[in-house]
């Protein structure tokens, strides 16, 4: 048997039923719940900078969005408090559209 022992997507137990594979699973607490979020996002998060295709990388951020929407509940938040905040930072300091890379700036 193949040990996993990580945060899945809420059907995968249901798809693995239906293989008609035997398995196991448990209920995180809250405090498992985070760290697990955090973990998988950072799985994601490989998994879009290591994509080798515009296809795949697409696969991969909807991955991460899924991953922001679960970490913005625990949190309390929706998905649309977070994008409000990011509406904010973006019209103070803008997005990453303009591709600026910042080599030095003076000390005082």
């Amino acid at each position: 048997m193949t040990v996993y022992n990580k945060l899945v997507r809420d059907r995968i137990p249901e798809v693995i039923e239906n293989t008609g594979k035997q398995f196991s699973t448990r209920i995180l607490n809250d405090d498992e719940y985070i760290i697990e979020l955090k973990k998988k996002s950072f799985e994601e998060l490989n998994e879009y900078v290591n994509a080798e295709n515009d296809k795949d990388a697409i696969e991969e951020l909807a991955d991460l969005l899924e991953i922001i929407h679960a970490l913005a509940g625990y949190h309390g938040a929706s998905f649309e408090e977070v994008e409000k905040v990011r509406q904010n930072k973006a019209k103070k300091r803008g997005g990453f559209q303009e591709k600026i890379f910042l080599i030095e700036v003076e000390d005082e």
